[in-house]
């Protein structure tokens, strides 16, 4: 019974290199998103920018656009052995599908999916079993070190609307899943 209740004299580095959790589809839910991202990734020693900017537009989508009252979002976070962070948020408004679009110049909001298509290395939306959809983006991440925070590699997709213009003129598309 003694070696039950032993541990193991090296604990793997990333003992569970994935975090889901299921919140209130409010403010309330999307600013804990944040809250419990941020712990997270410090907890895996990866920084936590673009990562948290993009939870934090992810989050606040699902709260505002995906909200069914008496339902919750979902948010994963998996880490991949290649340092790529997958970012997942469901929701239960899945006719509902987010699109990035330019907003007018005085509107003071609309800007959230532009800015996480600036700031992911990809990202799109895959249908889940009625009625949810996950809107997803992935990070290519280093380990912190030095108490420097940096990510391994640029952006290199095109931009989505450029995407959009090339698969209308029947060359590659933007991976939407």
């Amino acid at each position: 019974m003694s070696d039950v209740l032993q541990k193991p004299a090296t604990p793997p580095a990333h003992p569970d290199p994935s975090l889901s959790v299921q919140l209130s589809s409010t403010p309330r839910g999307a600013r804990l998103a944040r809250l419990l991202t941020d712990v997270q990734l410090r907890e895996w020693g990866l920084p936590s920018d673009p990562a948290l900017l993009i939870v934090a537009e992810l989050a606040a989508n699902a709260a505002t656009h995906g909200r069914v009252p008496g339902r919750d979002f979902r948010l994963v976070l998996r880490l991949h052995a290649d340092g790529v962070l997958r970012i997942e948020v469901t929701d239960t408004r899945g006719e509902s599908l987010p699109e990035a679009q330019p907003p007018c110049a005085d509107a003071e909001s609309g800007r959230g999916l532009l800015l996480v298509d600036a700031l992911a290395h990809r990202w799109g939306v895959t249908h889940d079993a009625f009625p949810r959809k996950t809107v997803w983006a992935e990070l290519p991440l280093v380990h912190t070190t030095g108490g420097r925070n940096r990510t391994k590699s640029r952006r290199t997709h095109v931009p989505r609307t450029l995407a959009r213009a090339s698969e209308e003129s029947g060359l590659s598309g933007f991976p939407v899943t």
